[in-house]
Parts: structure tokens; sequence; C-alpha cells
């Protein structure tokens, strides 16, 4: 059986318990001016599926010379997307990829063995106030992936699954759903989709999913009786039909989730690991800094600055 709180034997099933097994409200950190929302991990749910990292970042304004700038930083044992609803970030990795992230695009940066990166946003985009809002998360890896070469795609928003009738439009990120597949290479059982829904208008999660949840990006949705507004990610109980109800407003949701990983993950800065040895190794790479030679290297064209290991 694959890991999973969720799937206690002594749980209780059916009417014993509400369809809706966990409901996290996201901690929220002010980056200065940058507000990020964060609802994975939480003290209740390390991942929903193979998600272990969910961030909100904004909605922010930047005034003319202002961004953001993530200098150079490593990353083992997971896969990254940054999904985006307004704005732009360059992202540049040591693999040579230089790619700006836009809305509705997807950008898969796979770290496995070791990946470094930097997200900005620089050059003409500063000459102007600009606005960014989106969704940045982590995909933990399987075992028999952590150690893969790193990789990276892109995937156009107009080459990405859209369904759309009866008041709804979603765009299937990553995995399937609905009969849908995503263009994007994964390692495991997943899917990542963002709906719209006009007011009133239902959408069911996906069944042939084991673990899956929502968060509420805008409006509000209804389940089983029950509302949830803007910054709440439900997790719902494995097996269950359900279908979720947009409140007056309408809603915005990200709904995520997949099959669940053999284990819990170590998660350590930027590093996610099935063992303290990997994150360990991985401390000691960072830390040698041996740009030239050593299983880190630095993104061409970003690689007069890094982050340092934290203490």
């Amino acid at each position: 059986m694959s890991w999973n709180p969720a799937l206690d034997p002594d749980c209780p099933v059916g009417d014993a318990v509400d369809s809706i097994e966990t409901v996290i409200v996201p901690r929220a950190r002010d980056l200065g001016g940058f507000e990020v929302r964060r609802a994975l991990p939480a003290p209740k749910r390390q991942m929903v599926g193979p998600f272990i990292f969910f961030d909100q970042m904004g909605p922010a304004e930047f005034l003319t010379g202002k961004g953001i700038d993530v200098r150079p930083h490593p990353h083992i044992g997971l896969a990254t997307v940054t999904y985006l609803y307004k704005g732009k970030i360059h992202h540049r990795d040591s693999l040579g990829t230089d790619q700006w992230i836009e809305p509705g695009a997807v950008n898969w940066m796979v770290a496995g063995h070791g990946i470094t990166h930097s997200e900005r946003t620089d050059g003409e985009i500063r000459k102007n106030p600009h606005s960014l809002f989106g969704i940045q998360t982590w995909v933990a890896l399987p075992e028999e992936a952590e150690d893969n070469a790193a990789a990276f795609e892109h995937a156009p928003k107009d080459t990405l699954p859209f369904l759309q009738g009866e008041g709804k439009e979603v765009r299937l990120i990553l995995g399937t759903a609905w009969g849908e597949t995503a263009p994007v290479s994964t390692f495991s059982e997943i899917f990542y989709a963002d709906a719209v829904l006009e007011a009133g208008a239902k959408i069911p999660l996906p069944d042939n999913h084991e673990d899956r949840g929502v968060y509420v990006v805008g409006g509000s949705i209804s389940v089983g009786g029950e509302t949830y507004d803007a910054g709440q990610m439900m997790v719902f109980r494995p097996g269950d039909n359900l279908s979720l109800t947009a409140g007056a407003q309408g809603a915005r949701l990200m709904m995520l989730g997949g099959a669940t990983l053999n284990g819990p993950r170590h998660i350590w800065w930027n590093f996610v690991a099935s063992s303290r040895d990997r994150i360990d190794a991985a401390k000691e790479a960072w830390r040698a800094g041996d740009w030239a030679h050593g299983r880190f290297q630095l993104p061409p064209g970003d690689d007069d600055e890094f982050i340092p290991l934290p203490d």
C-alpha cells in the first residue's frame, strides 16, 4: 500500500466522516512588498499526492525599477512548475535554459540529482510598473527518479488541454484528468489544473486519482453544504465521488493530486529527498562551490552571484 496518512485502517468511513479530510489555511510571509502564502507543506499535511510545496505568489504590483531577484540556488529530488496568472518571470538554469515564464504556460524543471536556477523580473519589464500573480509548486520525485539527470520542458499555453462548457474553463497543466493528458513528461500518476467557474457552475473532482486537493485562488466554492473562500486548500478523502459548486462571485481553483509516494520526504531549504543522507550530500556539494567540476553549476548568463548555504 502506498503511504498516505489518510489511508489508516482505523479511520471511520462512509457517513462517519465528512468528505473533506483536511482544510489548510496558508501561512503568509511578507518578502518585502511581495506576499507569499504557503499551503504546503502544512502541519497536518506534508503532501497532496506528490505535491510537497505550494505557494501563492502575490498578487503584487511593482514600481518602475523594482521586481523579484531570486539569485541562483540549488534543488534536488523534485520538479518545479511556476504557473502565472499575471506578469512574467525570467528563468535561467544550469542546463543553459533561458526562458521567460508567462501566464498559462508550463515550465517544468526536473531537479533530479541536482540543478541550479534563478528567477528574476529583469530587463525591459523593469522599465515600467508591472504586476505578478501566480502559483509555484514542487512535486516530489519517486525514489527511482531522485537521481535522474536534470531536465527542463516548456509547454506553451496553447498546447495544454483546454476544456470549456457549462460555465467553466479548465486548463490541464500536468498529468491526466477528465479524459485528457497534458504534454509534459511526469514521473508518477499526477494531475494539476487551473479551473475558472462562473457563479453556480459545478466541476467534478477527477475520480482516477488516489489523492485530491483544491486550492481556492479567488471567489468561493461549496462542498457538502460548507463554503470555502479564497486562500483555503481542501484535501478530500480518497475514493469519494464529489463535485464542487462555485459561489455567487464564481471561483478560480487550482486542482491537484495524484498517487501518493511510498513514504514521507525530508525537506531542508530547497532540497527534497527520501533520505537524510541525500540531503546532507547536497548540502556539502553546494557548500563546496566547485562550479566547474562539482555536482552543481551556475546558470550561464547569471553566474556572478548565488545564494549561500543557510547556517
